[in-house]
């Protein structure tokens, strides 16, 4: 099936030294871009993480340290990669999880501030989930019709790529309205859609740490914007304000700002507290 594509879609997959967000880094970056008119291109870009592959992730992908000792960082590649992305959407497996975040951190270190929520943000896997709950490897069976270690070749960011393209392919293919009687087991070939489907939770950060909710009147009742739909507001989801929207528990204590900004958290996360804060501060001096 062809994707019905406004942008261009960027179909990817990370290999790592870990699972780590914030300290570990990619050394294997995967992606086909698909255009809407068909057109598709293909990538596979080794990166010199800057630290060690750790043996466990040496034997399971079968890249080795001396294989990326000689490529370019991810620094050197992140201004071309930004251009590349320019106005793209993304589609991944547990790619809204991990792949988008450890992506945007590796953005932030290098001194660019991609903004993946002009994005829609389509992950196979949590449609697949949603449906069938499985892994990649039973997801490409159940779609695509054939063993994934007959196609490929395991963890390895060219190889998951190519297999995730083609389940998120059979998956369109397989609930497109008309091939499903029951109207929940129906999915659009539509990238809004696809996006909407795909979140698991209403995340402002890719961490989770603030999340969107709904505002209610003094009478507990929804507030609507001017199109009917509900009003939301930022709220942290964790620590002693949790619940408490942004903005009041900066005001209330400017100083949990800082805190959060010299602490561990994501660099995304801090991105998303400054703009909350700034748009704040701009309210205040009436801009």
């Amino acid at each position: 099936m062809k994707l019905n594509l406004t942008r261009p879609l960027v179909v990817f997959d990370l290999e790592t030294t870990g699972l780590d967000i914030v300290r570990d880094r990619i050394f294997q970056l995967s992606y086909i871009k698909v255009y809407p008119d068909g057109k598709e291109e293909r990538e596979n870009i080794f990166v010199n993480p800057g630290k060690e592959i750790p043996q466990e992730v040496v034997e399971l992908t079968g890249t080795s340290n001396a294989d990326v000792a000689d490529k370019p960082t991810f620094k050197a590649l992140a201004p071309e990669l930004a251009d590349k992305f320019a106005n793209c959407d993304f589609a991944g497996f547990n790619s809204n999880h991990f792949d988008l975040p450890m992506l945007a951190e590796e953005f932030y270190r290098a001194g660019i501030n991609y903004d993946f929520s002009q994005c829609r943000l389509i992950d196979a896997q949590t449609i697949f989930h949603k449906m069938e709950r499985r892994n990649l490897a039973a997801a490409y069976k159940f779609y695509c019709g054939r063993k994934m270690e007959d196609d490929f070749d395991a963890h390895r960011a060219d190889q998951d790529t190519e297999a995730t393209y083609r389940v998120l392919m059979g998956e369109l293919d397989m609930y497109a309205p008309g091939k499903q009687e029951e109207e929940e087991r129906q999915l659009e070939n539509d990238m809004d859609v696809l996006a909407q489907f795909s979140k698991q939770n209403d995340n402002v950060d890719f961490a989770g740490r603030v999340v969107w909710k709904e505002m209610k009147d003094a009478n507990g009742q929804p507030m609507l914007d001017a199109d009917g739909k509900p009003m939301k507001q930022e709220v942290f989801n964790f620590g002693k304000y949790k619940g408490v929207p942004v903005e009041e528990a900066l005001r209330r204590d400017p100083g949990y700002y800082n805190w959060m900004l010299t602490s561990d958290f994501t660099s995304d996360t801090k991105q998303v507290l400054t703009r909350i804060k700034m748009r704040d501060l701009r309210r205040g001096q009436g801009c």
